[in-house]
């Protein structure tokens, strides 16, 4: 197979996607200009309402669509420079739904979660566990949730493979190298939500405070 013939057959969503000052459709549309007659409904703003149908599934399988029918335009809202407009987890997901309409045998999500907050990333993994299901899935991450699913994981150290296996095989290991990262950044996890408990609770004693103030 030529490089270029692979190149074709990979869809990538990165960490940083890049979206144009445009429409939430033609950003996500975009995808799919391969095919010429898709390339005709993104380029002709009269057919915005086909276009809008066209890739409705691809939105939905991505679980972006949802929140593209809040904004105020729905698919017709302009995003902004590089997509400013969008919250993190918003750009991913039109990023993921723009991949899925190449149509392509292979999905690759290179660090596609690793500036996304907790909640968020939580959100965007089970719109890339969704796509997963339908294609040959590479999924390159530091934060070890983005991989726990997948049916091999790969461990790296400076290039070279350390371990390889499932998640819960890897963790079998003793003084295994996946297995202390795992470990590493599960305690981290850990003190984070325990900050997070911990400010949410100095707020509301906070907030009681004010109000008791103001009954006085």
């Amino acid at each position: 197979m030529k490089i270029d013939d692979l190149r074709s057959n990979i869809a990538i969503v990165p960490q940083d996607c890049v979206l144009f000052n445009d429409t939430v459709m033609y950003n996500i549309g975009y995808g799919g200009v391969r095919d010429k007659e898709f390339k005709k409904l993104v380029d002709d703003p009269i057919k915005a309402d086909e276009l809008i149908e066209a890739i409705k599934p691809a939105s939905q399988k991505a679980q972006i669509h949802d929140f593209i029918m809040l904004k105020n335009k729905g698919y017709r809202e302009i995003v902004g420079e590089r997509g400013l407009k969008l919250s993190g987890g918003e750009k991913q997901r039109c990023a993921i739904a723009r991949a899925l309409l190449k149509k392509t045998k292979i999905m690759c999500f290179d660090e596609a979660t690793a500036s996304l907050d907790t909640e968020t990333e939580r959100q965007v993994q089970e719109a890339i566990d969704q796509v997963a299901k339908d294609s040959t899935t590479l999924v390159i991450a530091h934060r070890l949730s983005t991989v726990r699913n997948s049916d091999i994981i790969i461990a790296l150290k400076h290039g070279v493979i350390q371990e390889q296996g499932s998640h819960d095989e890897l963790l079998k290991i003793p003084n295994g190298y996946y297995k202390s990262l795992w470990d590493q950044q599960a305690q981290s996890m850990k003190q984070l939500e325990q900050e997070k408990l911990e400010k949410k609770k100095l707020l509301e004693e906070q907030l009681a405070a004010a109000e008791a103030a103001k009954a006085i």
